[in-house]
């Protein structure tokens, strides 16, 4: 009974790419790369332990996380609660390929460079004008940013 368990349940666990924490000092400068304004609304794609989607409402605005690792859907919302932080951020227990980015003023990813093409089309596509996107470690492939600071890259829809 419990190998059956441990089959099932392990990849509902652990499912998603390997969560990495992105740094304290990373988050503040995506944050202040944003440039976020009052009436915003933010989210942060794969949003592990809900570090950035709390820092991106902190600084004003409504901030949405998509996760699909169970156990960080819950650590985020715990996180989020303990923060205060209720009415202005939420995690969804989400894959973020099946969502549409239309409403959204600003993108957080740390994503993976294997998914970063597929990524910067959809935004391209998807993403209305003076919409911005703060990537932490991975460029977009063909996407000229606007700005480099340290490892995020600002990238803003024309």
């Amino acid at each position: 009974m419990a190998i059956v368990c441990a089959f099932i349940l392990l990849p509902v666990l652990f499912c998603g790419a390997i969560y990495l924490p992105t740094k304290k000092r990373t988050v503040e400068k995506m944050v202040e790369l944003s440039g976020i304004r009052p009436g915003e609304i933010a989210v942060d794609l794969g949003s592990g332990d809900g570090r950035l989607v709390i820092s991106l409402a902190k600084a004003g605005a409504e901030a949405h996380g998509y996760e699909i690792n169970p156990l960080l859907v819950l650590v985020s919302r715990w996180n989020i609660r303990k923060a205060g932080l209720g009415g202005r951020a939420f995690i969804h227990f989400k894959n973020f390929w099946k969502e549409d980015f239309s409403q959204f003023d600003i993108i957080a990813i740390f994503g993976i460079s294997r998914a970063m093409e597929a990524l910067e089309r959809r935004l391209k596509k998807e993403l209305k004008i003076g919409a911005r996107i703060v990537s932490n470690a991975f460029p977009f492939p063909d996407w000229q940013y606007a700005k480099k600071e340290d490892t995020v890259f600002l990238y803003k829809k024309l």
